[in-house]
């Protein structure tokens, strides 16, 4: 084998004994390395590659993702070469092995890899965004392959049967989107003879037509106090807790928030949203101020990553975290508080984002505060909490005037 497979052996050994993993778990790596090294000796293979790579494990193991009965020698297996293609793609491990590959296939799958690159290059969509498009596209791609359909055999039937697919009335909507103007493009680059997008009829769905999710004050004060502090990764919980309750910050605030947020001389943090650029100053509460001590003092790996909260996750040491992450932070201790029915509600950190506007609105903190505080760049965005808090509705009531109408007699108590 060339000496580029060598390389990338060693280096993958580097980093793993960097990001901790035991002597033990590398030695049962590196023997499945061997047997790998082998088989590429034996078909003469000169450049070690993905397809490559994949194309021993289903020759070798059976697969290359995740299947049903797969024994743990197999996963084993499966996991060291994976490692390999993934250190080589992306200079890092894959979180986990998949259990489904997104692959296109077909004329479809290949015009929808080329929207995809279009969307991509010359629209410009955010990476996110792409995510969304390549989900409902693979979807797509799916059906059509599925029920054996041609792009230019579309019918209203049949992209209603695969709208009908996704379960909520937001996922339809987003599919919707997605797959209209992916048609639309087909048919603009002469690929549809017919404008199939046309067959999408405008939706009722509004994004906000449900009531947000909230929890009380003291609901909220028994999630952050269900934080197990003592270990490193409670103190860096504690503070993504302590940031999405008091200043009821988004996901992609939390894991943004940089050490030239934090203005100690002034106490102040002092944050670009990243939704809105809108720049936002908040006090450094001293819970919160307490907090980042704690963490970068006793708990924040040594690494040079600006974001203040990063992974302790042997594989992604030291890196920003991700929003999901802060989602799934945020569940695990809506759950240890044992918070009543809050499987059945939102929880993830949007929900205290809730939670904040609504007790502050139950404390009769005005609207213009309320959107300062939450960072809305319109008093119209915050009103969507005000359904959610009838006390407070029914203070703002006004008193009925005295009616002087013959129509309305004395004995109601009107004037006449």
């Amino acid at each position: 084998m060339n000496n580029d497979f060598e390389m990338i052996l060693f280096e993958c050994k580097q980093y793993m004994e960097v990001n901790g993993y035991s002597y033990e778990y590398i030695l049962k790596i590196s023997h499945e390395w061997d047997k790998l090294k082998v088989w590429l000796t034996s078909h003469e293979v000169t450049e070690f590659t993905e397809e490559v790579a994949f194309k021993y494990c289903d020759e070798m193991i059976g697969g290359h993702i995740i299947y049903k009965d797969i024994s743990n020698a197999e996963k084993l297996s499966l996991r060291a070469v994976r490692i390999l293609t993934s250190f080589k793609k992306n200079g890092c491990f894959e979180f986990r092995t998949p259990r489904v590959e997104k692959k296109f296939s077909g004329k479809a799958g290949g015009e929808m890899i080329k929207y995809i690159k279009y969307c991509s290059e010359e629209r410009h969509l955010s990476a996110k965004t792409i995510k969304n498009y390549h989900h409902f596209l693979f979807e797509f791609n799916k059906f059509i392959d599925t029920n054996n359909i041609d792009l230019n055999e579309l019918c209203v039937e049949k992209i209603e049967e695969f709208i009908n697919e996704f379960e909520t009335l937001s996922l339809k909507h987003n599919a919707k989107g997605v797959i209209k103007q992916f048609l639309k493009y087909e048919y603009d680059t002469g690929v549809t003879e017919q404008n199939y997008s046309v067959f999408f009829m405008r939706d009722n769905y509004k994004k906000n037509c449900k009531l947000p999710t909230t929890y009380t004050e003291e609901e909220i004060k028994a999630i952050i106090n269900a934080v197990e502090r003592g270990s490193a990764i409670g103190k860096r919980d504690y503070l993504i807790i302590l940031l999405s309750a008091e200043y009821g910050l988004r996901a992609a605030d939390i894991t943004g928030l940089t050490f030239e947020n934090i203005d100690w001389d002034n106490n102040m943090i002092i944050i670009e949203q990243h939704k809105t650029g809108q720049k936002n100053e908040y006090p450094l509460l001293a819970s919160v101020g307490n907090a980042i001590i704690d963490y970068l003092k006793n708990s924040r790996p040594v690494c040079d990553t600006p974001q203040i909260i990063v992974s302790h996750n042997r594989i992604t040491l030291g890196q920003p975290l991700t929003s999901p992450t802060i989602h799934s932070v945020v569940t695990k201790y809506m759950k240890a508080a044992k918070i009543k029915d809050w499987k059945k509600k939102r929880h993830g950190p949007h929900a205290l984002r809730h939670s904040l506007a609504s007790n502050m609105l139950a404390k009769n903190v005005s609207m213009p505060i309320i959107s300062t505080v939450i960072g809305h760049q319109s008093t119209e965005t915050t009103k969507i909490y005000l359904s959610i808090d009838y006390d407070s509705l029914k203070k703002c009531a006004l008193p009925m005037p005295p009616l002087h109408s013959s129509f309305y007699p004395e004995e109601d108590g009107y004037d006449n």
